[in-house]
């Protein structure tokens, strides 16, 4: 294990498991999708980007392939130690992102992985006020945002490019509109399991926290609305 787990969170399987549940060898196996493609058509080339919840670097190291000036923040020592064996001189931070206090802004700041949607309102507007404090005034914010019947149409299974077969197993509600949710990733040699709590967020509710935190919604993306652009809103 890696610290105290948070409470409703828990994994299992072999290796270290972050204080969410997430077990970083699984991280460092799973393979990458299209969310560089989706952040380099958003931003300007060359941008500076701050990651937020990095984890293993499985986004990291495309993105810096790819010419973006990357700094990588993750609360989990084991994780930060697979973004640099991954990508050997990246630029970590180790700190809970709701504490971050960078001396610096970025043109980028991303929010990816659902994190949004953290099951506690002051952990999601802690998140989305680390973005607004470190992005500059005509920068840009990335928020992966859960999809409409995410939490509905369960059970569901997806196959990784990393040669894994992801399900999400159920996601029973736990009272306040919370979710208590289950994952498996299964590879052909090993399984692991975690379970996390999420809240569903509207259309209607996101972008108000977002107003909360002094950002407002520029594009949707993607056309399932699951990659958001937002942008500071005037002081």
């Amino acid at each position: 294990m890696s610290g105290l787990m948070r409470e409703g969170h828990q994994g299992t399987g072999p290796g270290a498991i972050t204080p969410d549940g997430c077990a970083v060898d699984v991280y460092r196996r799973l393979g990458v999708g299209n969310e560089p493609d989706v952040i380099e058509a958003a931003v300007p080339a060359g941008a500076s980007l701050l990651e937020l919840g990095c984890g293993a670097g499985r986004v990291t190291g495309p993105l810096i392939e790819r010419g973006f000036a990357v700094t990588a923040v993750d609360e989990s020592a084991e994780m930060l130690d697979a973004v640099r064996e991954r990508v050997p001189g990246a630029e970590t931070v180790r700190s809970p992102i709701e504490l971050l206090e960078l001396d610096r802004r970025f043109d980028v700041v991303m929010l990816a992985s659902y994190l949004v949607h953290t099951a506690e309102h002051r952990t999601r507007q802690a998140f989305l006020e680390t973005c607004r404090r470190h992005v500059r005034d005509d920068g840009c914010v990335l928020i992966q945002r859960e999809g409409e019947r995410w939490h509905l149409e369960v059970p569901r299974e997806r196959e990784d490019p990393g040669g894994c077969t992801v399900r999400i197993v159920s996601a029973d509600p736990v009272g306040d509109g919370v979710n208590s949710v289950l994952a498996e990733y299964v590879f052909p040699d090993l399984r692991w399991t975690q379970t996390f709590r999420a809240r569903p967020l509207s259309k209607e509710d996101f972008e108000r926290y977002l107003g909360e935190a002094g950002l407002t919604v520029d594009a949707y993306l993607t056309d399932d609305g699951t990659w958001v652009r937002a942008r500071p809103k005037s002081r």
